[in-house]
């Protein structure tokens, strides 16, 4: 146990020391400086897992797909331009980039002078590469070319009937039909979290597509249903759902993807894969 209670210790020295939950000064001259990393191996230390060999971190598919609503900046003659972003995280990188810092990163640029579009694409690219550790991809989006809104496919399970009595996370919830071998793909849209220091709700859709045992699909929205009141990053509980149906319900292919809904005008989208899938930027109704 000491070794779960020492990665716990140090994820929260990590979280005392970043602008989350503290009152924080709006800057709004570019500082690459506001950005603030956090190692993603700290959520798995906790719970005596190696990172490194998980299935969703084989192929280059597993990313984190940020969008930025708030994205602006000065031209040469002073003249504001509004974009969205499209930001593509590596799962693989050594850090996730905490939501405030990022905010205040985004905001930093307002009143910030850039030559092009391309040249503030740059910037943003090699200052974000360099907090996480690995290649971000970016896209700006002019606003009248925003894709439409789309739906997850498959099954839709939040009319299940079922009784509820946890709200802590807890993957002896998840069952399996081990007579019945299937390929589907469910959703659901009641997926809710807290992050982990201020506690406000985050809420997302949740889209499960696999293939192997049967899994009962009461038992399955049980367990997101369980997440309710858990504190954790987005990324980190799409991993540990990943890997308790993984673990659990033993399938030969998985592919978890939650689209959360923005807060503060970012949204994160955590895609994680056994497969070498590609993650479409599937912009949803609450989005």
């Amino acid at each position: 146990m000491t070794g779960n209670n020492d990665a716990v210790n140090s994820e929260q020295q990590q979280l005392d020391t970043s602008p989350l939950g503290n009152h924080t000064a709006y800057v709004n001259k570019y500082d690459a400086s506001l950005l603030f990393p956090i190692e993603r191996e700290i959520n798995w230390s906790a719970r005596n897992i190696q990172r490194t060999p998980l299935p969703f971190l084989q192929h280059s598919g597993a990313v984190d797909i940020w969008n930025g609503y708030e994205i602006s900046w000065l031209d040469t003659k002073g003249k504001p331009l509004v974009r969205v972003a499209e930001f593509r995280f590596d799962a693989r990188s050594k850090y996730i980039v905490e939501s405030k810092s990022f905010k205040l990163y985004l905001n930093s640029y307002n009143l910030s002078h850039f030559d092009s579009e391309s040249a503030v694409l740059q910037q943003m690219q090699a200052d974000l590469t360099k907090a996480s550790g690995a290649q971000v991809l970016i896209h700006f989006h002019h606003l009248d070319e925003l894709p439409p809104v789309q739906c997850f496919n498959g099954d839709c399970i939040d009319e299940l009937d079922v009784q509820i009595e946890q709200y802590s996370p807890d993957a002896q919830l998840l069952q399996i039909n081990s007579d019945k071998s299937t390929a589907e793909s469910l959703y659901s849209h009641i997926l809710k979290s807290n992050c982990p220091v201020t506690g406000q709700p985050d809420w997302a859709s949740i889209s499960i597509v696999y293939a192997g045992p049967a899994i009962v699909r009461e038992s399955l929205l049980k367990y997101l249903i369980s997440y309710r009141e858990h504190g954790d990053f987005h990324e980190q509980c799409v991993e540990n759902i990943f890997m308790d149906i993984w673990q659990q319900c033993q399938p030969s292919e998985l592919t978890v993807y939650a689209r959360y809904i923005r807060r503060g005008g970012l949204d994160i989208n955590p895609f994680r894969s056994s497969l070498s899938a590609l993650a479409d930027n599937l912009r949803l109704s609450r989005q």
